[in-house]
């Protein structure tokens, strides 16, 4: 603890919490549906915003800006207090990515889902973020391929649709209410997308066969435990909460939807990636390559450390990241559901895309440029492919 202390010290770290739907005070109660439409068509809307955030008032694209080489003074960094985001738990608890950046500072915000970050991101409040496939999606549909850049994978797998013990199909669902962490969010996403395949209508206001409602992930679990909630689509450690201290059940295990076809590898769907501003990148590309290169170190030592020593990291990490500590057979059964790694499984784009198009936070668009793998490739072993869709 005095190492790191040390370390962020020296390289003047620093940490803000931010909670979906802070801003706009209390937690939404379970029945209200104002700003939920709001919100979607900001989540559908045209562009123009966005990629006047990302470009700064300038009128070229940022992917036209010439790279200076100059490493940048500072980097935010956005991740969530989640166990699919343990690589960046351990990248920044540890000191990984710190130690690669050298002079240049490392400030990071925790953030509760992914369309929150991506506002962050947009607004230039964080230079890059660990996040779910579908905002990034979403962002670099809105802003013409201008926004952002999928540089890394971080975890695949990790999310499940938990439901009370007397839901025992998909027939059950109809009436009920279930939760996601964000309008838009991955989960949120994958949930919608399902239930269309049940032959369920969503609407992204909340109503419809199925009613959907994003609540943040601490208050989900209380609203299960009070009744509130018939069950939600959460990545971990949430989904495990809720079936070991909760007494939710397991109604879909995420990974058995994917079989393989499109990634090549049976099981695996991305949770967590890591992208960056593509006019940051384009400005400081060493300092990518050094995040990159924490990165890599982050991963690497989650696939070789013990399940103790794991453990005792992502929970130290997660109680400073998130304010609380996880029960040791919550996060055992966290990390059995979960493989970390830098591969962000491109060839499922597509489909991910078509899920948000159905789900209704998005609209069809061509993603090809979405990925930047080089700078991940020239610091790794193998070659990450970007299944077309962007530079490898």
């Amino acid at each position: 603890m005095a190492d790191q202390q040390d370390k962020n010290s020296q390289n003047q770290q620093s940490t803000t919490r931010i909670v979906a739907g802070q801003a706009a005070g209390s937690t939404r109660p379970l029945g209200l549906k104002i700003g939920i439409a709001a919100a979607a068509l900001a989540l559908i809307g045209g562009g123009a915003a966005v990629a006047s955030a990302v470009n700064n008032g300038s009128t070229a694209p940022a992917a036209d800006v010439a790279p200076t080489g100059n490493p940048a003074a500072e980097l935010k960094l956005g991740y969530f207090g989640n166990v699919t985001h343990a690589p960046a738990l351990v990248g920044v608890s540890k000191g990984f990515i710190a130690d690669e950046l050298g002079s240049t500072k490392l400030s990071t915000q925790v953030f509760n889902a992914g369309p929150a970050a991506i506002e962050a991101l947009n607004a230039g409040a964080i230079d890059a973020t660990y996040i779910g496939p579908n905002p990034a999606i979403n962002s670099f549909v809105k802003s013409q391929g201008e926004s952002v850049n999928i540089i890394a994978g971080a975890a695949a797998g990790g999310a499940q649709l938990v439901v009370k013990p007397e839901i025992t199909s998909a027939a059950d669902l109809l009436g009920k209410t279930l939760a996601s962490p964000q309008l838009g969010g991955t989960q949120d996403v994958a949930l919608r997308a399902w239930l269309a395949t049940q032959g369920y209508k969503t609407n992204v206001d909340g109503s419809g066969d199925v009613a959907i409602n994003p609540t943040e992930n601490a208050q989900t679990l209380k609203l299960f435990q009070d009744g509130k909630l018939d069950g939600a689509w959460l990545p971990e450690p949430w989904a495990s909460r809720l079936v070991l201290t909760a007494g939710a059940k397991v109604l879909v295990d995420e990974k058995d939807l994917w079989d393989g076809k499109l990634s090549g590898k049976p099981g695996q769907f991305p949770t967590t990636i890591l992208i960056v501003n593509q006019k940051f990148a384009a400005d400081h590309p060493d300092t990518v390559k050094a995040l990159l290169k924490g990165h890599v170190k982050s991963v690497d030592w989650l696939n070789s450390a013990s399940a103790s020593d794991k453990a005792t990291v992502i929970n130290a990490a997660l109680k400073e990241a998130a304010g609380a500590e996880l029960k040791a057979d919550v996060i055992d059964r966290s990390l059995k559901n979960i493989v970390f790694t830098v591969d962000p499984l491109a060839g499922t784009y597509q489909k991910l895309l078509a899920d948000g198009v159905t789900a209704g936070t998005t609209k069809q668009a061509d993603i090809n440029g979405i990925f930047d793998l080089r700078a991940l490739n020239s610091v790794s072993d193998g070659k990450t492919s970007a299944a077309g869709l962007g530079k490898e």
